[in-house]
This record gives structure tokens, sequence and C-alpha cells, in this order.
């Protein structure tokens, strides 16, 4: 006599039942509204964050939610090393301290040396004559590109360095190395070779692509340590004058870094045809 087979439980059970649902489940699946089978979320949301709202992180690419905020944080975090070392170098020149007869012991070695040609060449690129157009040409380039506020920023940038450095100039009364007239710290071509290559190169880097967005701030750095070694070599300033125009040009050139990053932060995100 065949026995029924008995379905296998523990003890006490009462016999087979179904699958109950446990409450309190995070993602529990109930059917597709139209009966399809598709699993939704209990809450009602949909099951993954549209590609098209999410937010995107510094660099552009698709981040979390809530958006990642930028940091500025590297930039001004550049502004108390350069005021100290321009106050210092500043207060070492006004006072006659060790670091000036340093600097002048420097200068009068190298004074002079290299190819005269180019060393004029280099130090003529602080000529207002040249560093202002290339400049003028940056700020109608971004101008034209929609830009408001950063160019802005250059053009007051620009305007500042010759309100700093000549009561500076006549505050110091420095002689030069090859002459005892006065006011030669901080260097004019120098600041103003700063300014104009470094802002131009701020202005343009959001709009260009790989490579050229690194490519012009290298190339602006490139341009004023040549135009400051031609000055020291053609004997028109100290070394000190060099650096302590670069000092100063630093702290004038971070708010104008500042505008242009959150400039480049939002072409970025703006969905390209």
């Amino acid at each position: 006599m065949r026995e029924t087979p008995r379905p296998q439980g523990t003890a006490g059970d009462a016999g087979p039942e179904l699958p109950q649902r446990r409450p309190g489940s995070a993602f529990a699946h109930t059917a597709g509204a139209s009966g399809s089978g598709t699993p939704h979320r209990s809450d009602g949301r949909s099951p993954q964050t549209p590609r098209g709202v999410r937010q995107t992180g510094p660099t552009g690419r698709p981040g979390t939610t809530p958006p990642v905020p930028g940091r500025p944080a590297l930039l001004l975090f550049l502004a108390p090393p350069l005021l100290a070392l321009f106050a210092l170098t500043t207060w070492q020149i006004a006072a006659d301290g060790p670091l000036r007869g340093l600097d002048e012991r420097a200068g009068r070695a190298v004074v002079g040396h290299g190819p005269a040609g180019l060393a004029e060449f280099l130090a003529d690129l602080g000529n207002m004559q040249v560093a202002l157009p290339v400049l003028g040409c940056a700020l109608v380039l971004a101008l034209v590109r929609g830009a408001r506020r950063a160019p802005l920023y250059a053009a007051l940038t620009m305007g500042a360095v010759p309100l700093l450095v000549v009561p500076l100039k006549d505050w110091i009364a420095r002689p030069g190395p090859l002459t005892d007239a006065t006011g030669y710290y901080p260097s004019g071509h120098a600041a103003a070779a700063a300014v104009a290559y470094g802002s131009a190169a701020l202005l343009l880097a959001p709009y260009a692509g790989r490579p050229w967005s690194w490519m012009m701030p290298v190339a602006a750095v490139l341009l004023t340590t040549a135009t400051g070694i031609g000055l020291v070599l053609r004997g028109y300033h100290w070394p000190l004058d060099v650096l302590g125009s670069w000092f100063l040009c630093g702290i004038l050139l971070l708010p104008l870094g500042l505008s242009c990053r959150s400039t480049r932060r939002s072409s970025s995100r703006t969905p390209r045809c």
C-alpha cells in the first residue's frame, strides 16, 4: 500500500504555508503598474537616478548627490605665504637687511652674462607695449565667449599694478644695479609681465581643450620667468626686485584665479551639442 508523501517540516507545523511578505524591507518589490512584472521600489521612487539629472563633481563627471562642493581653498591657501614673502622681502630691502646684501652680491655676479641680444629681448617682454596687447586679446576673446566677471577682474588687476608699484618705488627708493637713480623696487616690468601673461592664461584656459588648458598657464609662467631673467642679466633690476613683484602679483591674481575656476566648472557642466 503506497503512502502519500507528507510535507517535511518541523514538529508543531500545522502544514505547508505560502511565503509571507516581510514587513520593513528597505527595497520591497511590487509588480509594475501595467502588470509587466518590472520591479519598483516600495517608496515610489525610480530604481535608478536618470543620468541626465545627476549632479556632477568638480571634474565634470557624473557625481554624487548632493553635488560635491568646489575647493577654492587651494588658491586661498597661497595668499598668506605670498603675503609673508612679499612683506619679508620689502622689509629687508627697506631696512638694508642681510637679504639685501646677499641680493646685491648675486646681482653683480650675473649682470652682463649671457647673450646680450637675447637678454634684452626677454627683458622687453615686460614692456607695456608688449604685455598689454596680449592681455587685451585675451579680454576680447573671453568677452566673446560670454565671460563677464573674469574679464572685469583681469582689467582691475592690471590697473592695480601701477597703483601699488609706483608708491612702493617712491617709498623704498632703492638704487638700480648700474645707476644711482632710485625707484627700482619692486620691478614694474616684472609685475606687468606677471599680471598680463598670467591673466591671459587664466582667462583663456577654461575655454581651451586639452592640452592647451594646462599649457597656457605653463607658458605664462615661462614668459614671466624669462622676463625676470632678462631684467637681471641686463642689469635693469636686482633679483629681489623681480621676486618682490612676483610675490605681489601672485596675491593680485588670486581673485581672478577663483573666478576663472568657477567659470571652468560651469562650462564643464554645460551640455555640448
